[in-house]
């Protein structure tokens, strides 16, 4: 039997049974985008307190029983999940917080949070026989998806834009799949995704579209509870491009409070870019309206004109009783270079957005100082190492005698 009671329109409401629908609303066209909704009755009496206690499989698996999957010959045996989770007491004066978890998610296989989506979406499309699976991305979830599908033998189409990183560009390639760089932004490239997987029939893995995307984020946040000892943290920030990662975060929360395994949910805080901010402005003008605007970031991972899941992020932030905040790429630098410094974690401009926006709520007073706050770190440093050197700063060049040395310790 299925674990999924309907597919719902985040838009309008529109209600569908699943498998008559792989996508989108039909009312509502692209914007219609579907949550899944699940049969949590049955699903809390399977996930209890002794199912945890006596599960060892620490990857995102351990959740199973809470994700639309039924048949498990699609699982890879890449290991996702159960990523580090670390408390530091390192930023007190940055950030005033006596409590600060740091959830690394760059120690995924493809160094990304987006390991996650990717589990559960070939997965998904094994379940569904198809064997050709296509995305559009800003590097990521590209990749991502390239590794799972690699190790499960799909074919795989990707568009990303021209100015991905190479380093992301050459994961792509070394996994075997078919990558077009498109010439223009990453709303460009998915729009043309869009167009070839429906022209071809490709299976589409894009979180934009693909309502079982958030199903695999989720995840982050179960673990996060379990890693808490079954609590919830006061605030969990989220970086936000497209908006998948924070409705998964929150959508996470969410089923841990339903199926009693917390007792209460955090506030969701998204940060976002400066110069790419579509939901931030729409929070701040309390509309579900998004004004295209040309993003302008080094954060390519979250770099969107317009959010795909941008009515998911609003309802996270907005039932949660979140916020949102902007950060400017320099203070997304700083924060790449200080939590390196400070913690040994080498996260990329998007995977440190979250820890730069904690550092802003502090300059602007948004935080007392005694909450239990949660930072996602989504996505490792090598991924753009362009981007890196610009908040490192320059090596010393030396010629090879002692006396270089002591002269350069000197100056």
């Amino acid at each position: 039997m299925s674990k999924v009671l309907k597919l719902k329109c985040v838009k309008c409401g529109r209600e569908y049974s699943e498998g008559d629908i792989l996508y989108t609303c039909d009312d509502c066209g692209i914007d219609g985008i579907l949550d899944v909704i699940l049969d949590y009755d049955t699903i809390r009496r399977e996930m209890t307190f002794d199912y945890f206690k006596n599960n060892h499989n620490y990857s995102l698996w351990r959740y199973l029983p809470a994700i639309p999957i039924d048949d498990p010959k699609g699982i890879q045996p890449l290991q996702v999940g159960w990523t580090p989770f670390y408390e530091t007491t390192k930023f007190t004066r940055e950030t005033g917080l006596k409590s600060l978890f740091i959830k690394d998610d760059s120690r995924n296989p493809t160094a990304s949070l987006k390991d996650r989506a990717s589990a559960v979406g070939v997965a998904k499309a094994l379940e569904l026989n198809r064997k050709v699976v296509c995305a559009a991305s800003t590097g990521n979830a590209a990749s991502s998806l390239s590794g799972f599908a690699a190790s499960a033998g799909i074919e795989t189409y990707i568009f990303v834009p021209e100015t991905a990183p190479e380093a992301k560009v050459t994961q792509l390639l070394i996994y075997g799949s078919h990558v077009f760089l498109v010439k223009g932004t990453y709303d460009v490239a998915v729009e043309l995704c869009f167009k070839a997987a429906a022209e071809f029939g490709w299976y589409n893995r894009s979180c934009a579209i693909n309502p079982y995307l958030v199903e695999g984020k989720k995840t982050v946040a179960y673990e996060i509870c379990e890693q808490l000892g079954w609590k919830a943290p006061d605030i969990a920030v989220v970086a936000v491009g497209d908006g998948c990662t924070i409705a998964g975060v929150w959508k996470g929360f969410e089923e841990c409070k339903i199926l009693g395994l917390i007792d209460k949910v955090p506030k969701i805080v998204g940060v976002q870019a400066a110069g790419s901010n579509p939901v931030t402005r729409a929070f701040n003008q309390k509309t579900y309206q998004f004004e295209y605007q040309k993003p302008e970031t080094i954060a390519d991972s979250i770099s969107v004109g317009i959010p795909r899941n941008g009515i998911k992020a609003l309802n996270a932030v907005n039932q949660s009783r979140g916020w949102m905040v902007d950060v400017t790429d320099q203070e997304i630098l700083d924060a790449m270079k200080l939590l390196a410094q400070k913690t040994g974690i080498f996260g990329e401009p998007a995977g440190v957005t979250s820890f730069a926006g904690i550092l802003k709520m502090k300059q602007l007073e948004m935080l007392s100082g005694n909450e239990t706050v949660v930072s996602i770190v989504s996505g490792s440093g090598l991924k753009d190492v362009k981007s890196a050197a610009g908040a490192a700063g320059k090596a010393t060049v030396i010629e090879p005698e002692l006396e270089e040395v002591k002269r350069a310790l000197n100056s």
